[in-house]
């Protein structure tokens, strides 16, 4: 089986990879022949350091780069099973794109999108078989990270969510199946993680290094929230903000930061441009956090139950089964413990009562409980025994 893949960025490299390193044959296709040449000649030396630390042989390397072919033509798509496009994040490139790709694979090639946040109906609507169309969205480093999002559209067919399904979990991801709306699980259930922690800190109530410490040291977060959006990149994380804020019909829940926003205005868009929430430059030393376990308890507990809140969300909405999103929250950004799991050591009444209490002081929709929430405490239930 031929699996195409358009664009040799950082994504579509590495999702070339996966799929060569798993034993399929490989076209991977940019017009910049410069971004082919950078993927090859970065692929080398992954599987070279591979090949140092054992994980892989000579012989295996060899194979690897062996079946994936290098292309500007994307013609040679044309015996493809399975196209999946990582390019850039614009509608009307995508719509190109895929109309072009219908008139060059075969009736039965499904084409699939890397797409984080465009709606998977939208792109397949140019299609005379839309029944083709899919949303697969890898994490990055498409080859270290476990989670896979599949996205199946309005006209997504049964059999290309079945064959998509099966050669996810043939790669050895973590296939999540989420329903086509804005931020799919993963940048729609994490949207807390940044804008309740930005909502304290513009309070006053903690500064950024506190609200770090209490999530990381407390919480038990591999990253805090303004430690995550340095590396992540300001300028990034506030298009995507804004994006879901849009696409959202502009629920309060995702409304985007002034604080955020100035940072990026000021090009303080974290690591990549030596400052961010915080100073990067040689020399400089990072600001202390106040270790006050009263604080700090009291910050995780805000920000956690404004992130369980949005995961019972998206299980009421059938975005995903509850078992999807808390696979998708361990696996994609790599939380300590699935929101809804955690829920039910926290106590379901507890996390109600926090977020009553937080509605009842602010009086923001953002705070509103979900009605699944307050079902299952007046049930007594639990989302896992």
């Amino acid at each position: 089986m031929v699996v195409g893949v358009l664009g040799a960025g950082t994504m579509g490299a590495g999702i070339a990879q996966v799929a060569a390193q798993n034993g399929s044959e490989v076209v991977l296709v940019d017009l910049n022949q410069e971004m082919l040449t950078k993927a090859e000649n970065n692929l080398d030396k992954v599987l070279a350091r591979l090949v140092e630390k054992g994980s892989i042989s000579e012989d295996e390397k060899i194979n690897i780069q062996g079946r994936i072919t290098y292309s500007t033509d994307v013609h040679d798509f044309k015996s493809s099973k399975i196209v999946i496009e990582a390019i850039v994040e614009k509608l009307e490139v995508k719509h190109n794109v895929f109309a072009n790709l219908e008139t060059i694979v075969s009736q039965e090639c499904i084409l699939a999108s890397n797409t984080s946040s465009l709606s998977i109906a939208s792109i397949g609507s140019v299609l005379k078989n839309s029944s083709r169309v899919i949303g697969i969205h890898f994490f990055n480093p498409a080859p270290l990270m476990p989670l896979v999002e599949i996205i199946p559209a309005v006209q997504t067919s049964q059999e290309t969510l079945d064959f998509s399904k099966e050669l996810i979990s043939s790669w050895k991801k973590v296939g999540v199946i989420c329903k086509d709306t804005p931020g799919f699980i993963v940048n729609r259930v994490a949207r807390p993680y940044y804008g309740e922690a930005l909502k304290i800190y513009e309070e006053g109530l903690a500064d950024f290094a506190t609200i770090d410490w209490a999530m990381t040291t407390i919480g038990g977060f591999r990253m805090g929230p303004f430690t995550l959006m340095d590396y992540i990149g300001n300028d990034v994380n506030y298009a995507v903000t804004e994006s879901v804020f849009a696409s959202f019909y502009y629920d309060p829940r995702f409304k985007p930061s002034f604080t955020q926003k100035r940072h990026m205005e000021a090009g303080f868009y974290g690591r990549k441009s030596g400052r961010g929430y915080y100073n990067y430059a040689e020399g400089t030393v990072l600001p202390q956090a106040n270790e006050d376990k009263v604080l700090g308890q009291k910050i995780v507990n805000r920000i956690l139950a404004m992130l369980i809140n949005e995961a019972i969300d998206a299980v009421f909405l059938n975005v995903a089964t509850k078992e999807d999103v808390d696979l998708a929250m361990t696996n994609g950004v790599n939380y300590p413990k699935g929101l809804l799991k955690w829920a039910d050591e926290i106590g379901l009444n507890n996390v109600l009562m926090q977020l009553e209490e937080l509605f009842h002081e602010y009086g923001e929709d953002r705070y509103r409980p979900n009605p699944l929430l307050r079902r299952m405490v007046k049930e007594g239930k639990h989302f896992f025994n």
